[in-house]
């Protein structure tokens, strides 16, 4: 069986940067098989025939302009294939002749949502196979995707080691519809003991390293295996002294995070820094961290050098002030002291801070916070976090995907963006929890649902 391969363009997002692909094409030879000839990708499976160009136009009742941060009336948006080919307002904008038109004049029209921090696959236990967790991660993805989200960062693969970067290329080639992704793999950790040599570390599991020189060593070796990030674990658990006081383990010397940054950033990756607090998390400012993960113990001359140094910032203020965490603070200081407080002052300081780029990230995992359920995020960083509706919709859409370095192709439904919009039926300007019912949704030009006409 011969295959031929177009030259015509497609264009695959990879590491912040637009990738030429060959886009697959049905074999040329006579075909001798069953039906009529299939299209055919690089590694020999089948694949959707790419589908003749489509024009459509999408009237919109309101539509928020995430640059501006304002709410427009009576829009038109004009989708050629899976781009946006014209913006403006309805009667002034050229409808194309044979164009379908999309009726969402009733509603509010958005970009997609981005979540900068979820986890694609569920933590791994002792039962259930890598297939099992395979298929768990592909429901998640459609999860995410069915309420609105049309990208996200995975932080980690959860002990499945290489499995988001697969389901990332299986979304990126069309075999199943999911959000734009960027994966982290892995992760690295460090480890004070040397290395026991009669036991083997598991290969699934994050990357365990004792020196600067290791640290390097594995930002390559996950390079290599095509990660977009490279996530980071420089201040972990959290206690409370006698007295009350927020601590915090520091989890790296701060040489070993200096090298897996500055490695990362040799050869174009970005680095996510899961930092609670204290001295793990100045060391994450300190050298550079692109995103400083979770943040509860932030105080205001960490938050004006995040912001100084342009760095971002992303609480995932859900998943740390879920009902478990007061459970666990009451179990460990006879119900003394509990961390949500502290956690939700840092935020609302940070949110107050002057240039400091927020970000909206879930933590989404499968576990205590489910997939599918991320709005709950924007619905928190303004009834908790300070932020205005307007400011946590550009954080979730424009900001976010500044921090993605694809500014340039989503975050804002502007000409020659990538048509990814999603709808509601109120205004989210006056209620955000609108983003709980997103009632259409499409990705690259494609309606992945519309329960709205």
């Amino acid at each position: 069986m011969q295959f031929q391969w177009s030259t015509a363009p497609v264009f695959i997002l990879f590491c912040g940067a637009a990738a030429i692909l060959a886009q697959p094409e049905p074999i040329t030879a006579p075909w001798r098989g069953a039906g009529p000839p299939p299209c055919v990708g690089r590694d020999g499976g089948v694949l959707p025939c790419p589908p003749a160009t489509r024009v459509l136009a999408v009237r919109a009742g309101r539509l928020f302009d995430s640059k501006a941060g304002r709410m427009l009336t009576r829009q038109v948006v004009i989708v050629s294939g899976d781009r946006i080919a014209d913006v403006g307002p309805d009667g002034k904008t050229q409808i194309p002749a044979g164009a379908s038109i999309i009726d969402l004049s009733r509603a509010a029209l958005l970009p997609g949502l981005i979540d900068v921090h979820t986890h694609m696959f569920n933590s791994r236990q002792s039962r259930g196979t890598t297939e099992d967790y395979m298929l768990i991660a592909v429901q998640n993805a459609q999860l995410d995707l069915q309420a609105g989200f049309t990208a996200a960062c995975d932080m980690t693969s959860h002990g499945n080691g290489y499995g988001d970067v697969a389901i990332r290329d299986a979304i990126n080639d069309g075999r199943l519809d999911g959000p734009r992704y960027q994966v982290s793999a892995l992760g690295i950790v460090w480890s004070a003991k040397p290395k026991d040599p009669s036991a083997a570390e598991n290969p699934l599991a994050a990357t365990v390293v004792r020196s600067p020189e290791e640290a390097r060593a594995a930002v390559r070796d996950q390079a290599a295996h095509r990660t977009d990030w490279i996530k980071l674990y420089p201040a972990g658990a959290y206690s409370f002294s006698p007295a009350g006081k927020d601590l915090y383990e520091v989890t790296y010397p701060l040489p070993v995070l200096a090298a897996a940054i500055d490695e990362a950033h040799r050869l174009g990756k970005k680095t996510g820094c899961h930092a609670y607090g204290g001295e793990g998390l100045q060391n994450a400012i300190v050298a550079g961290c692109d995103t400083i993960e979770h943040g509860f113990g932030l105080n205001q001359e960490q938050v004006n050098m995040i912001a100084a140094k342009g760095l971002f910032f992303d609480p995932t203020l859900v998943r740390y002030t879920e009902p478990y965490m007061d459970d666990n603070d009451a179990k460990s200081t006879g119900g003394k002291y509990r961390m949500i407080p502290i956690f939700e002052r840092a935020v609302q300081m940070a949110s107050a801070t002057k240039g400091i780029k927020m970000l909206v990230g879930s933590g989404v995992d499968g576990s205590t916070f489910p997939h599918g359920t991320q709005a709950l995020e924007f619905v928190a960083l303004v009834r908790q976090g300070g932020m205005t509706p307007v400011q946590v919709l550009q954080a979730g859409t424009m900001t976010n995907a500044e921090a993605m370095g694809w500014q340039n192709q989503i975050g804002s439904i502007e000409k020659g963006k990538f048509a990814d919009m999603i709808a509601v039926s109120g205004d989210p300007l006056a209620d955000i929890t609108e983003l709980q019912r997103v009632r259409f949704v499409m990705k690259g030009g494609k309606v992945i649902r519309n329960n709205l006409e």
